[in-house]
């Protein structure tokens, strides 16, 4: 069996266990107010479970392939090759990110995680990486502070 369908019995797997969570033990909690409401907290769970469920499921029976493509399979042999620095650079700047949300504010920690992040993945025109940075920043931001109404601290906590 190909490498790509065992990582997608592994994602199938992953999103059973996290579409049971989400179907059988996260609505027992609810307070009896939030029960009538159309959406619950686990609304959004769910969909993602059977996504996942349906997705990895297409891949394990191969419907992703058509029957007159040759697509390749990853090349073990050829692993060496493959671009470990820029992904182990993205996780440190993940990790970086969720560690200067609250300390920088979330405009500022979000601004230099996407200009840093299209950095390593190798955009050099930096007007241009500043630009649309900025632009996606504010846009989340003024739809999840304004539009959804989750307050989301824009500036850093000293200035707070």
């Amino acid at each position: 069996m190909a490498l790509d369908r065992w990582i997608a019995i592994v994602i199938l797997t992953v999103c059973l266990v996290y579409g049971y969570t989400a179907f059988f033990t996260m609505d027992g909690l609810l307070p009896p107010i939030m029960q009538r409401s159309p959406i619950w907290p686990s609304s959004f769970p769910k969909v993602l479970a059977v996504g996942g469920i349906v997705l990895s499921l297409a891949i394990v029976f191969g419907a992703e392939r058509s029957a007159g493509s040759k697509q390749q399979d990853i090349d073990l042999s050829r692993l060496g090759q493959y671009h470990y620095g820029q992904a182990l650079c993205l996780l440190g700047l993940m990790v970086a990110y969720a560690l200067l949300l609250r300390p920088l504010g979330f405009l500022a920690s979000t601004v230099l995680f996407l200009s840093a992040g299209s950095f390593v993945l190798g955009e050099r025109r930096f007007v241009l990486m500043g630009t649309v940075a900025a632009i996606a920043t504010l846009s989340i931001w003024y739809l999840v502070n304004e539009v959804l109404g989750i307050f989301l601290s824009p500036l850093p906590t000293f200035l707070n």
